[in-house]
């Protein structure tokens, strides 16, 4: 009888990581023969701990906080999506060659478009911060064909250069950076959260009438209950709101997609992660 397949999400910390959760129920949907395990690694060690992994069989993994910049320079042949990212969280083994994805913003565009039945061709999107959350979702949103996608930042000059950084995969797409601000008397159809702010319980300052009608607000972090961007957004005239929870699904079955070939349905995996969400 053969072992089954060993894959691992691997961070600094850990333990919170909700991963494992997630590809388990992956795996006895699809009928997959594989494990799924969390590697602390330490914060000098991390690609010492992919290559211990690697050594004693394992056959991919994610990676999450604060390895995928390391993950990305680890890899020797990347994605597309993950070039534009500049970063990475997703390896796969083949033989001696590591490769490397970036899963994030497809999760987000397929969380939206799936879960959350959003229209983004033709629809104006405001994606707020230039950090690696923000550009990692540029090139996925931009594949989408929105109207417009405009990005805000604290540091006007970061959300410029990020956009700046775009300008050719826009094509005729609206790409502009800007300060928060700037963004006074802009109306859009759908804002979205990749700042850390909802970390600290904190919302951006934004200027109010951002929400268009039938808008969404959507913060990439999530938590039991509203984030206080999400807070800030409702009070501001947003139609819906939504966390990263059905982000976080996705961009794991983009992964696991990757490694098996299998596209698991998320729906029942992102309804039982929801429940013990709401549960803690």
């Amino acid at each position: 009888m053969t072992s089954p397949d060993r894959y691992a999400v691997i961070g600094n910390p850990i333990a919170h990581s909700k991963s494992p959760l997630i590809h388990a129920a992956f795996a006895r949907q699809t009928g997959e023969s594989l494990v799924y395990e969390a590697l602390l690694a330490p914060l000098d060690g991390f690609a010492q701990a992919v290559e211990d992994f690697r050594a004693a069989g394992g056959r991919g993994v994610n990676v999450t906080v604060p390895f995928k910049l390391e993950a990305f320079a680890l890899a020797q042949r990347r994605s597309p999506r993950a070039e534009a990212a500049g970063a990475v969280n997703t390896l796969a083994f083949d033989g001696a060659e590591i490769f490397g994805d970036n899963t994030d913003g497809a999760g987000l565009v397929r969380d939206l478009q799936f879960n959350l039945d959003t229209q983004l061709a033709g629809a104006r999107i405001l994606l707020l911060g230039a950090g690696g959350a923000a550009r990692g979702a540029v090139l996925p949103l931009l594949g989408a064909h929105p109207a417009s996608l405009t990005i805000a930042n604290r540091t006007a000059s970061k959300a410029v250069a990020l956009a700046g950084a775009f300008g050719e995969a826009a094509g005729d797409i609206p790409l502009d950076g800007c300060g928060l601000d700037d963004l006074g008397g802009r109306a859009f159809d759908l804002v979205i959260n990749a700042t850390a702010s909802s970390l600290a319980d904190e919302a951006p300052p934004l200027p109010s009438g951002l929400y268009a009608a039938g808008s969404l607000a959507y913060d990439m972090m999530y938590g039991r209950g509203d984030t206080a961007f999400l807070r800030a957004a409702r009070a501001d005239g947003a139609n819906r709101l939504a966390d990263g929870l059905g982000m976080l699904v996705e961009q794991a079955a983009e992964s696991f997609f990757g490694w098996r070939g299998v596209r698991p349905d998320t729906s029942p995996v992102l309804a039982e992660l929801r429940r013990r969400v709401d549960a803690q």
